[in-house]
């Protein structure tokens, strides 16, 4: 975790920037990623999530849920992501809206909300509590879920960030989850995977997002519960 939160003060990420994930304008989810079928069995994934998710900024077809379709499909999986990002959702609007975005149909849920919470300063116990119910709902259904951590801005100060990191390993630990620690590794500070203002990824930093996160999504499918290797 250290590790990320120095990726994000070399990038120099302040909050006029990062204020980007508050005014991008809305896309409409549950829209369906469009490839070629493959054979075999049909998995069902709903990516439920903020801009990160919905794909503000990148062409049609290159957000998150669309390359990842293509990847999984690449690899042979019958596989249709659905987008159920909303830029600029809170952890609070991700909940509120859960039921009527994610269906009971779906057999892996990719949770990745939280980024506008410490934007706008939200009390992490706020945030926490939201994150939980939303797994608690989930697991509960017997849906397999992808939990996507994300860090505190430096701008918030290290009370706050040291509040608000520690909700995704915590949370991560009480629930039978599949854990990717932090949505943007290996991209966030990069200016040639970011778009100019410098926090959405560009359509380079997605594909990089989607085939870190590939090989635990896989996994998760499969009925084994793994976490991201340590850096």
């Amino acid at each position: 975790m250290q590790r990320f939160q120095h990726f994000l003060r070399r990038g120099g990420l302040v909050l006029t920037a990062l204020s980007w994930l508050l005014i991008a304008a809305p896309f409409p989810f549950g829209m369906k990623a469009q490839a070629a079928e493959p054979s075999g069995k049909a998995v069902e994934i709903v990516a439920l999530g903020d801009s990160l998710t919905q794909g503000y900024g990148v062409k049609p077809g290159k957000a998150f849920p669309e390359q990842l379709q293509a990847a999984l499909r690449a690899d042979g999986l019958n596989a249709t992501v659905v987008n159920a990002g909303a830029s600029g959702d809170t952890s609070t609007g991700g909940l509120a809206r859960l039921d009527w975005s994610v269906p009971k149909s779906a057999d892996l849920v990719i949770v990745e909300l939280g980024a506008n919470d410490a934007l706008r300063g939200i009390s992490p116990d706020i945030t926490r509590k939201n994150l939980s119910e939303i797994l608690e709902r989930l697991t509960d259904r017997g849906q397999k879920v992808l939990f996507a951590g994300m860090l505190a801005p430096p701008n918030m100060g290290k009370d706050y960030a040291d509040a608000f990191d520690a909700i995704y390993p915590d949370l991560a630990r009480q629930y039978p989850v599949t854990f990717y620690p932090f949505f943007l590794d290996g991209v966030v500070g990069k200016p040639d995977l970011n778009q100019g203002e410098g926090m959405h990824p560009n359509e380079k930093g997605v594909a990089k997002i989607v085939a870190a996160m590939k090989p635990l999504i896989e996994k998760a499918l499969s009925g084994e519960n793994a976490a991201a290797p340590s850096n």
